[in-house]
């Protein structure tokens, strides 16, 4: 008697709460905008958060709410924003491209290891021991970590294993800047070209023993262009929202740590850089 008024009380203190959800879900529903799974459908679903939300889903969410344009999807298409907008009856939206920019040009035919590294290929694994073994603490450890961490194939290592960001292809989804343990890559706009390739907080030509292109703090861009950069912590600050860019601040510098980033030609010095000759490995500096 006792167990057939438990499953009777059970029973019905379901039944009671059933009720509940029920009516609950028919007070508090809330129609969702058929809309919204169509545009996510337009989207490339590659949820890489470039679009300042954290996924295509969301995204769709406020295209639909008239929070955003399809401009803003740095993946896909022209025609794919021209389907969406057509589909909304919205603008397009002109949406400066961005990419990833690496603050390091200390490949190993410049810069020196002052340990061979053994281990797991891992710019991470090889951070944690004694900073990787570069002379410069700052500098690309150039295991590829970033090139592995995007979805786009944007980023290659070059013969001197540093990594190389294919502007094409980059949708400025940010995953190399999460996987760098040395904090060298960035999100920029496509039309910021005068860019400091160091991150050497060091000054000196003392520098110059580990890196031959590093930044030695020696302040001529800045003097040149002083409406353009500042001098902190011994780097070159640009600021991009200042004066309009110039070359002005590339040419006298010694090392060719400041360059301008040409989209066809790639990264060009000034006349006062040093040329860079050697193509092979530097040997492991002397103990």
């Amino acid at each position: 008697m006792l167990v057939l008024n438990a499953v009777a009380v059970l029973g019905g203190l379901t039944l009671a709460l059933a009720s509940l959800l029920v009516l609950a879900n028919r007070t508090l529903w809330v129609a969702e905008d058929p809309r919204i799974d169509l545009v996510e459908a337009m989207l490339p679903h590659a949820n890489c958060g470039a679009c300042g939300k954290p996924g295509c889903r969301p995204f769709a969410e406020a295209l639909v709410a008239g929070e955003g344009s399809p401009g803003q999807c740095s993946v896909s298409t022209d025609a794919g924003h021209a389907r969406i907008a057509a589909f909304l009856g919205v603008a397009v939206g002109a949406v400066e491209k961005r990419v990833a920019r690496l603050a390091c040009a200390g490949g190993s035919n410049v810069a020196r290891q002052h340990a061979r590294y053994s281990g797991t290929a891992s710019c991470r694994a090889a951070a944690q021991v004694a900073g990787g073994g570069k002379g410069c603490f700052w500098g690309c450890l150039g295991l590829g970590d970033c090139a592995a961490a995007c979805n786009f194939d944007a980023i290659g290592m070059n013969a001197h294993d540093l990594p190389v960001v294919d502007e094409a292809r980059c949708t400025a989804c940010g995953d190399c800047v999460v996987a760098c343990p040395k904090d060298l890559f960035s999100i920029h706009a496509a039309s910021h070209r005068l860019w400091v390739a160091c991150r050497s907080l060091e000054a000196g030509d003392a520098l110059l023993a580990d890196c031959r292109v590093a930044c030695t703090a020696c302040g001529r861009c800045a003097a040149d262009a002083p409406a353009l950069i500042a001098m902190r912590d011994n780097l070159p600050v640009v600021d991009y929202g200042g004066a309009p860019a110039t070359r002005a601040p590339i040419e006298r510098c010694p090392t060719g740590a400041i360059v301008w980033l040409d989209p066809v030609a790639g990264p060009l010095h000034g006349a006062a850089a040093a040329p860079i000759i050697r193509q092979g490995a530097l040997p492991l500096a002397p103990t």
